[in-house]
């Protein structure tokens, strides 16, 4: 609870079953969390065994991908703040603190992985990847005149439901571009939200999504035409 306000935590489940667990309960030590939901994304065999040692609810979305995930979870859930975040050991259960204390000023809160005293060796935050991210940050910050952005798409974020509610129609995307969609149409739609340092450390496991230097170069440029589009059609 946070100032008489329910708190969840929603983490999607694919390849993690070697972290979950240990994510389920760094969240949860913060003290603030009522209700964390573990979505079942055709998870790899023995991610069920894990989430049940916890007090997490494990509901599924047969529906591969990160976005349907997402939206699962978000729509089983009543709490007045929704923290949404990932279950392979890159981001820190201590930051919910962070994302709390901002959402008393702000309907959204993104997080930030390009700030270098927060960046843990390991993490998939290379110099590349962050000079890349931060400038396609500032061409949305500047194209969609909104608050300022240096990370575009970290999956560790909060929303408020009522916030929620004013984009969810028009979040469609099935995969991973669906954090970038969400941030992009918050934009577009000048909901109130700010973007705050959060500590990024190395996953446990290969990350499907961006794994290699192909996929990686192929999400970048996902994103900048998502950009564009959103900005030109939505």
């Amino acid at each position: 609870m946070w100032k008489h306000k329910k708190v969840t935590v929603v983490l999607p489940t694919y390849k993690e079953k070697k972290s979950i667990r240990e994510a389920i309960e760094e969240f949860d030590s913060s003290g603030f969390v009522d209700e964390i939901i573990a979505v079942d994304n055709n998870a790899e065999e023995g991610t069920a065994r894990e989430v049940a040692k916890t007090r997490a609810k494990f509901i599924k979305e047969e529906k591969q991908g990160y976005g349907y995930a997402i939206r699962k979870g978000i729509n089983s859930t009543n709490a007045d703040l929704i923290i949404v975040a990932e279950p392979d050991g890159s981001f820190d259960g201590k930051d919910v603190v962070k994302l709390l204390a901002y959402s008393d000023d702000f309907e959204m809160v993104f997080g930030s992985r390009t700030h270098l005293s927060l960046v843990h060796k390991g993490s998939d935050m290379t110099y590349a990847k962050r000079i890349l991210d931060v400038l396609l940050a500032k061409l949305v910050t500047y194209l969609y005149a909104c608050s300022p952005l240096t990370d575009l798409g970290c999956t560790l974020r909060l929303t408020s439901k009522k916030a929620w509610k004013k984009i969810s129609n028009e979040c469609n995307s099935a995969d991973g571009i669906f954090a970038t969609e969400w941030e992009l149409i918050a934009a577009k739609r000048k909901v109130n939200f700010i973007e705050i340092p959060i500590n990024f450390r190395s996953r446990i496991g290969i990350s499907p999504i961006s794994g290699t230097f192909k996929k990686k170069a192929v999400w970048g440029l996902r994103k900048f035409y998502y950009v564009w589009k959103i900005w030109l059609f939505t």
